[in-house]
């Protein structure tokens, strides 16, 4: 997912501000302090506070009385302005705070003083849970003359104490070296393989000539044994690895480890079983992200909350929600739907390309050599809509669906039948934050074509799978579709802004030929109709190659069509070279997988992961599994079953992506209300919650202040404040929904 917000000044916006771009750092600066009394001995000049803030001198530090009832952490705040930046210099930010009463969260921050109020270093501590010392060091994206330090103490509900001393920004100090904790070198799956399946693990050594290896079970009896294969440096780590292959091994255990090298692996099972339970917590995490109802206590143990956005105050909610000013005159009822990821916002194309994946893993389950249509069936997934007859996977998605289908344009209004691009807050909220507790105004973004076609494509979709629960359902999802197919016809080219990104994620996407592909693939499927098979026939994607190095995503979607296209019954003429493309792609992804020594379909040009590079991992491996389903060749289910390893801990950092899932696992990914790491009240992440991965590009603060220069596989920090390599969201997890539920049938 690509979103969000703008970190970086371009020299263009610093011109536009009225800032100076200055030069860069140059090596061996000496360190300079930037700050004006930071020990505050006889006065805290030149510091300042918001209006509703006093603060006074108090035994050498500068204390300030916060008053209760704020929502924004920004609602109060001690600052100090016009300090210099230099572009490229690292800096090291520290203090000492305490809060009285103890436990109160303060988010300190190095950013810009003027508008657009950039945010370049950011943490959110605890106060008195670790010590009340805190060092930072981070590198200056930009350079500028009105540069900022703030602590940002509002959103209490009661009146407290903040008190803060010894605060220090020393510029020109040396890079802080970041070293992740990777534990033992062995790097395994850390929770299951399958009896049947491939076993691999990854060795960190460097040692170039072969060494022999050890499989023992949890009594510590060796039980297979054999040698590892050098595979020389692995680009995606800049490690000297080796491979070694267990698959030889079939007997169901628990608690085994591999040793080589003088180390020993984390614990994994042999066992089919666990894959079964993690395609359905996977499915389970919609639950918890829905909008506009009570999240239920008795149905998640520990997350229950409040419903979010139902027009209850401090919500001005998504009743009747207008646009932003100038792009329509009325307001929606778009209540309902899926919380895109850890803010409160709503989009359309995350939505679609979401919905899809989860029908398509039902779908799948209708038509596969290994399909079990059993496995989401009602009951499984504990919510409200279990016992309703309807396959719990289903009633789930209708949830999303029925925000979609509130999302297209009325008639009478101009752009009917087209869909708003997103819907979600007027400005940005701090963590953390439940959804009921959001005071934003929300806004109705501009219809797109993007949008519009994801619509159509997802309703289409559903008018086939809903039809023998709910035909009248069906019917007006399959209405709906041809008028948003109608509209986009009508209006091809309105695309999401670039820079329509505050308060949420712009989600722009300029390039809709593949969402035309894959809405008419998706109204011939259901319809039959010639019409929609002829513009399937004549797009130019239909025979292009779709499956490139990053994978499908909400912004390239051929690959949704092509893959229903292949497996869902039709008559498509030239049903078979569209079969054969699939292959084709996953041939590929399964060569890419066999050269890698990490053993993933996902080996990105120049070594450049992208955003979400996890998710982009498992589709990847889905096309994979969809080549097993068409040919039931042994090596493409192999291949599919392999690429788990990678997201369950067989990589470079040793840990497993999925919260809950493995010893060492994901749990603290940026949302505002699975924030355990900030509030102690908050839980983590449900269990089977996909995290984003790595991402070369480290575009939040926080992770340019630990990964810089980090290369592949480690641009990556399991710290809420790291928005772009540890956020969750409902696209990823419908990736690792799919993949695992292809994982268990094999089982």
């Amino acid at each position: 997912m690509k979103r969000r917000r703008t970190a970086l000044l371009s020299l263009t916006a610093l011109v536009a501000t009225g800032l100076t771009a200055l030069p860069a750092a140059q090596a061996g600066a000496d360190e300079v302090e930037q700050l004006r009394n930071g020990t505050f001995d006889t006065t805290t000049e030149p510091w300042w506070t918001t209006s509703n803030v006093t603060a006074e001198l108090s035994d050498g530090q500068l204390c300030a009385d916060v008053p209760g009832g704020t929502t924004n952490r920004w609602d109060a705040t001690v600052g100090q302005n016009d300090l210099t930046l230099v572009e490229g210099e690292t800096y090291r930010f520290s203090f000492s705070a305490n809060g009285a009463p103890e436990g109160h969260v303060v988010r300190a921050i190095v950013g810009l003083s003027a508008a657009p109020y950039d945010t370049y270093f950011e943490v959110s501590p605890q106060l008195s849970v670790s010590g009340n010392a805190y060092t930072y060091t981070f590198t200056a994206p930009v350079g500028t003359t009105q540069g900022q330090v703030a602590f940002q103490v509002g959103g209490s509900a009661d009146d407290w104490r903040f008190c803060m001393d010894d605060v220090s920004l020393l510029g020109g100090v040396a890079p802080e070296p970041y070293e992740p904790d990777t534990g033992p070198r062995v790097r395994v799956n850390q929770v299951a393989y399958l009896p049947s399946g491939p076993k691999n693990a990854t060795l960190v050594t460097d040692a170039t000539g072969k060494l022999p290896w050890q499989l023992r079970d949890a009594r510590g009896k060796v039980v297979a044994h054999g040698w590892t294969v050098p595979r020389g440096t692995d680009v995606s780590s800049a490690q000297n690895v080796h491979s070694i292959d267990f698959g030889s091994y079939r007997k169901r255990g628990s608690g085994l480890t591999l040793t080589v090298d003088g180390e020993t692996s984390r614990p994994f099972d042999i066992d089919a079983d666990v894959y079964g339970q993690l395609r359905l917590d996977a499915a389970k995490y919609y639950y918890t992200q829905r909008s506009g109802i009570a999240i239920r206590d008795d149905l998640r143990p520990g997350y229950a909350r409040p419903a979010g956005h139902l027009d209850v105050a401090p919500n001005q909610g998504d009743g009747a929600v207008p646009c932003q000013p100038g792009v329509c005159d009325y307001t929606l009822d778009v209540t309902g739907g899926w919380y895109d990821a850890g803010d409160h916002g709503k989009y359309v194309v995350n939505g679609g390309i979401s919905v899809w994946e989860l029908l398509s893993t039902y779908e799948r389950a209708l038509h596969a050599r290994t399909g079990d249509p059993a496995a989401f069936r009602d009951r499984t997934l504990a919510i409200p809509e279990s016992g309703n007859r309807v396959p719990d996977l289903l009633d789930e998605v209708r949830w999303e669906l029925e925000f979609l289908l509130k999302m297209q344009v009325p008639e009478g209004q101009p752009l009917a039948g087209m869909a708003h691009h997103k819907i979600h807050d007027e400005q940005w909220t701090g963590l953390p934050l439940l959804p009921s507790d959001d005071p934003q105004k929300r806004e109705l973004h501009p219809p797109s074509t993007a949008a519009t076609l994801n619509l159509a494509a997802t309703a289409a979709q559903a008018a086939r799978l809903y039809k023998p629960y709910d035909r009248e359902f069906a019917e007006k999802a399959l209405k709906a579709a041809r008028k948003a197919w109608a509209a986009a016809l009508a209006h091809p080219d309105r695309y999401a802004s670039e820079s329509d990104g505050i308060g949420g994620g712009t989600y722009a996407d300029n390039n809709v030929t593949d969402e035309f592909y894959w809405a008419a693939a998706e109204l011939y499927l259901t319809t039959g109709e010639k019409e929609f098979a002829n513009r399937v026939l004549n797009s130019p994607v239909h025979t292009a190659d779709i499956f490139g190095p990053l994978g499908y995503d909400w912004a390239r979607t051929a690959a949704a069509a092509r893959l229903d296209l292949a497996t869902v019954p039709n008559r498509l003429p030239g049903r078979d070279k569209v079969r054969k493309s699939v292959i084709k792609g996953a041939d590929g992804y399964l060569a890419t997988l066999k050269s890698h020594p990490y053993g993933m379909p996902y080996a990105p040009v120049d070594n450049v992961y992208d955003w979400g590079s996890n998710h982009q991992i498992a589709h990847n491996a889905v096309v994979i599994a969809t080549a097993y389903d068409l040919t039931g060749a042994a090596k493409y289910r192999d291949g599919a079953v392999q690429s788990m390893d990678y997201l369950l801990g067989r990589n470079a950092l040793n840990i497993s992506y999925v919260t809950g899932y493995g010893e060492v696992s994901a749990q603290n990914q940026h949302a505002r209300w699975y924030a355990h790491q900030l509030d102690p009240n908050q839980p983590n992440p449900p269990r089977g919650t996909l995290a984003g991965g790595p991402n070369s590009s480290i575009q939040d603060p926080y992770a340019q202040s630990k990964l810089q220069g980090c290369v592949g596989q480690f641009c990556y920090i399991d710290d809420i404040q790291s928005w772009s390599t540890n956020e969750h969201t409902i696209n990823w997890n419908s990736a690792l929904t799919r993949l695992a539920s292809f994982v268990a049938d094999q089982g």
